[in-house]
């Protein structure tokens, strides 16, 4: 009797019952774990990303309902009734990411915590920011090359702009078969950047560049900055209504931020909601990550080509930085070009070491956060010109 209770309970086990590819994915969702702990690697997002693969891709008690059920999510046209009755503790949480709620949500703390100043100062840093989305392109067409459909190269190439939250709100709509494994591309390069990043920059720019020291920029006024959300909202958006929810949540955040009337919200906004945004939307989208449609040949086509979009936007930012470097005659600082991935302000800071490294008297940090938040922009312009054309 004994005897059979205890082999019941081993032949019924998770050990007993888990495939190889499970362990696959549990062993990956350590490495991220490591990643965002003790390297701190993009923790407050990676952390939860991690988790959530770990949840999915443990095995699961058929006689209970499971935490997590990919075939609810798998065709087109999703029942929510469904949803709601068979679904696990994830299921309620991504359909937060499947409505697109989340990443406009967090775009709202993303405006509040952003300054548009340095941007407004000195308006070249839009020229760097859009400069900086060339691997967004790049990838797109690499991606159609390699077999993708239009709308998986144009999920796919968007990993080039370093912007989670846009990644998360185009793939959701355009390929949400692979919203797993670019939301995973997408974070962990955003997490390497310091890594990624500084050899590109050395390679293009010579020393005599990365010493170049620049003026500060003139002081934006207050009503510039309570302005500019609100016109630029009405200007971007009639031309392309595709970015409204997007953009106006980043501009709205902003103007909360700026206004002066509207300290509580912005507060709010910059804290514990995007908090509690984040930690849903993390745990969520890691549970996407499950085995049987993560590891596959696609996924490691996604990851090669995450890679090669993020190089090449920092090295169209560099490079315009050079460009502008040589028609200022040396009053631009060519590393402040690849800030213009919206990594925003991880991108900005890369830029700002490598300046002190070449000249421990070089402060860059103001002026690259232009094309940084330039780039937050540029990411989200070019995720509705995507959407536009495939949505």
């Amino acid at each position: 009797m004994i005897g059979d209770i205890f082999k019941n309970l081993v032949y019924t086990s998770g050990w007993a019952t888990a495939s190889w590819q499970q362990f696959v994915m549990i062993g990956l969702a350590c490495v991220l774990l490591f990643m965002a702990i003790a390297k701190k690697f993009e923790p407050l997002l990676l952390v939860g990303i991690a988790f959530g693969m770990l949840l999915s891709n443990l095995p699961q008690d058929p006689n209970s309902s499971a935490i997590f059920t990919p075939a609810l999510w798998g065709n087109s046209t999703v029942n929510y009734q469904e949803v709601f009755t068979k679904g696990g503790l994830l299921d309620m949480l991504y359909i937060g990411v499947k409505t697109g709620v989340y990443p406009c949500i967090i775009f709202f703390g993303v405006g509040a915590m952003s300054d548009f100043g340095p941007m407004l100062s000195n308006p070249k840093s839009l020229l760097l920011g859009a400069a900086a989305q060339v691997g967004i392109y790049s990838a797109f067409v690499l991606a159609i090359a390699l077999g993708f459909t239009g709308p998986q190269a144009a999920s796919i190439g968007i990993i080039g702009g370093a912007d989670g939250p846009t990644a998360i709100w185009l793939t959701k709509t355009l390929a949400p078969e692979l919203l797993g494994p670019i939301v995973v591309a997408a974070y962990s390069y955003m997490a390497l950047i310091p890594l990624i990043q500084p050899p590109i920059m050395r390679a293009l720019t010579s020393k005599k560049e990365r010493m170049i020291k620049m003026e500060a920029t003139r002081e934006v006024s207050k009503k510039e900055k309570i302005l500019f959300p609100i016109v630029s909202s009405i200007f971007i958006c009639l031309i392309l209504p595709s970015v409204t929810p997007l953009l106006g949540s980043l501009m709205f955040g902003n103007l909360l931020k700026e206004c002066g009337v509207t300290e509580r919200l912005s507060d709010t906004v910059q804290n514990a909601l995007i908090n509690i945004v984040t930690i849903f939307l993390g745990l969520s989208v890691g549970a996407t990550t499950y085995y049987a449609t993560f590891l596959t040949w696609n996924t490691l086509k996604i990851v090669f080509l995450g890679l090669a979009a993020f190089m090449l936007s920092t090295a169209g930012g560099t490079l315009m930085g050079k460009l502008m470097c040589v028609i200022t005659k040396g009053k631009i600082n060519p590393l402040i070009g690849s800030a213009g991935v919206s990594a925003v302000p991880m991108a900005a800071r890369v830029s700002h070491i490598e300046g002190l490294r070449a000249n421990p008297k070089n402060y860059l940090i103001m002026h690259a956060m232009g094309p940084n938040v330039a780039g937050v922009i540029g990411s989200a312009v070019a995720a509705g010109i995507l959407l536009a054309v495939f949505g």
